[in-house]
């Protein structure tokens, strides 16, 4: 019975629980059976609560809904939150030494939301140290492992969110992205992560609410609705973030079929040989491509037509002035810049270096690339690449130093693939392809105009219809 609870998809245990088919004390003890199997040979879930804690919190929501009191479609639903954002009553270590034991005085905006939509928190997923890199691993809380081989590594940022979700840990999970980080771990798991359009999902609380656009937050799923139902959750404005959208958010909580006949799909590839990949990966995703022809989408190739260092230039510029902005506190002071992960330490250092007139320029250029992006989409309605440029590679590798000959110069250069939707705004959602001749995971970023995202997850979500790759392959 446990593993038939773990089982559910989101939705499908909202309306379990609703139907009083299900307790929420019966849930709560299916998800801490598992998480005490399973977590210990991942390494996901983080900050846990004493299990009496979280039993306890489980029987007042069986309470309410004894009483017909429901908070939401969460209602009893255990949630861990991303080690990045901040929890009033779990530690919010960001996976530094310098952090392990802070304690938020107040919840992020897609927490106060989840809570509000009935979820019981249980603690955290892991994360690389600030956020910093796609491999999540750090010396406070230790490396996340993949959930379909622990020898591999499970990705990041969300890299703990997509191996938990991926490992039936969570129903549902959220995360973060500037770098893919949603989207990065989603396909080394298996399962499907957003990054929404800019300003779809508030963000509070941040040091400063103008400068820092790259990066978002958003869900993660293992279907297109679960996900789609945690964004109607976390998605419409909030006057704490004046840069958010004021749309309605409740157009993702309604059923995402939609017809596809004729819908303009361009493949971008390699970037006309400018991206290095290892080998297997574009052709999983050309597979991909065949299920969205398949649905009725009319896929053609296409050049970018927009010069890819372009956007690899301004992308140093504009992460490493926000970086440096959000860490320069820590790096001032040489005792805490001595516990600092490299990486953290070069990003401050470049954004010290670069000029208020860098800056700009990166700026103007991110305008132009904005504006090419615009006319890319007057030709198509999404765009396609794939989501990673190397399988999942060993979980006690802090990154790739090279793909198919070519070095990497960066912590983060093996990631490039994901830098055009972030710096135009823009949605794009990660859906699983299939597997490679080692057997580990991968999927393709589906991007739409900024936005659009509703139409990126309809056409996800017939693609999903289509392959199912969630449901074939789960993870042992």
């Amino acid at each position: 019975m446990s593993d038939d609870i773990t089982s559910l998809g989101a939705l499908d245990l909202s309306a379990a629980i609703h139907a009083r088919q299900v307790s929420c004390t019966e849930v709560m003890q299916a998800y801490l059976a598992r998480i005490e199997r399973v977590n210990p040979g991942l390494n996901a879930l983080i900050s846990l609560k004493p299990p009496e804690t979280l039993l306890a919190e489980a029987r007042q929501m069986d309470e309410l809904a004894a009483r017909g009191q429901w908070l939401g479609w969460m209602h009893g639903m255990p949630q861990a939150i991303k080690d990045l954002a901040a929890t009033r009553d779990i530690r919010t270590t960001y996976g530094s030494p310098l952090y392990r034991d802070f304690q938020p005085t107040e919840d992020s905006i897609i927490v106060e939301r989840v809570r509000r939509a009935g979820a019981i928190l249980i603690g955290k997923t892991n994360t690389p140290e600030f956020g910093l890199g796609s491999q999540s691993y750090n010396p406070v809380h230790g490396v996340t492992r993949n959930a379909y081989d622990p020898a591999l590594c499970a990705g990041g940022s969300s890299g703990g969110a997509g191996a938990a979700l991926a490992a039936r840990l969570l129903p549902v999970a959220d995360g973060s992205d500037m770098g893919g980080s949603l989207r990065n771990p989603a396909a080394y798991n298996n399962v499907f992560g957003f990054r929404p359009s800019a300003g779809r999902v508030p963000k509070y609380p941040v040091p400063e609410a103008f400068i820092e656009q790259l990066g978002v937050e958003g869900p993660m799923g293992r279907s297109v609705p679960d996900l789609a139902r945690l964004l109607a959750t976390q998605a419409g404005p909030d006057p704490r973030a004046p840069l958010s959208r004021s749309d309605d958010p409740a157009v993702f909580a309604l059923p995402l079929d939609a017809p596809m006949r004729g819908l303009r799909v361009g493949w971008l590839g390699d970037l006309e040989g400018y991206l290095p990949f290892e080998p297997g990966i574009l052709e999983l995703c050309e597979q991909g491509l065949k299920a969205l022809a398949d649905v009725g989408c009319d896929v053609q190739a296409s050049a970018l037509g927009f010069a890819p260092q372009r956007l690899w230039e301004m992308w140093l510029t504009l992460r490493s002035c926000v970086v440096a902005g959000g860490r320069w506190d820590d790096y001032a002071d040489p005792a805490r810049r001595a516990q600092m992960k490299p990486e953290a330490v070069w990003e401050v250092e470049r954004g010290r270096s670069a000029s208020a007139l860098d800056v700009y320029r990166a700026s103007k250029e991110r305008t132009a690339w904005h504006r090419h992006l615009l006319t890319l989409f007057q030709r198509f309605d999404i765009l396609v690449l794939p989501t990673a440029q190397v399988f999942p590679f060993d979980a006690d590798q802090h990154w790739p130093a090279t793909i198919a000959g070519r070095e990497m110069d960066t912590y983060h250069r093996w990631m490039e693939v994901v830098i055009g939707p972030t710096l135009a705004g823009a949605p794009a959602i990660s859906v699983p392809v299939g597997f490679g001749a080692a057997g580990a995971p991968m999927g393709m970023q589906l991007i739409g105009a900024p936005g659009a995202d509703l139409r990126v997850l309809q056409v996800a979500h017939a693609y999903d219809q289509a392959t199912r790759w969630v449901d074939r392959r789960p993870p042992l």
